[in-house]
């Protein structure tokens, strides 16, 4: 299963989460570290919503880059 996930750079490092996963955050000190770990989190996310008798989220989120004259 794939999920989209949204990098952002920070001070620090990365941040990233999913459009479809409420809450399912992380942020690592680079790149491929938050890429790892996000898709840790996404487990750990997925396993718990099936802990609780939880439908998973189907991934419907996609992204586009938009070209903008400002």
């Amino acid at each position: 299963m794939k999920y989209l996930i949204i990098l952002e750079p920070t001070s620090t490092g990365y941040s990233a989460y999913s459009p479809d996963l409420d809450g399912c955050v992380a942020a690592g000190d680079d790149r491929a570290e938050t890429i790892a770990l996000m898709q840790e989190a996404i487990t750990f996310h997925l396993e718990g919503l099936a802990a609780e008798g939880l439908d998973v989220p189907v991934a419907s989120s996609e992204a586009e880059l938009v070209e903008v004259n400002a």
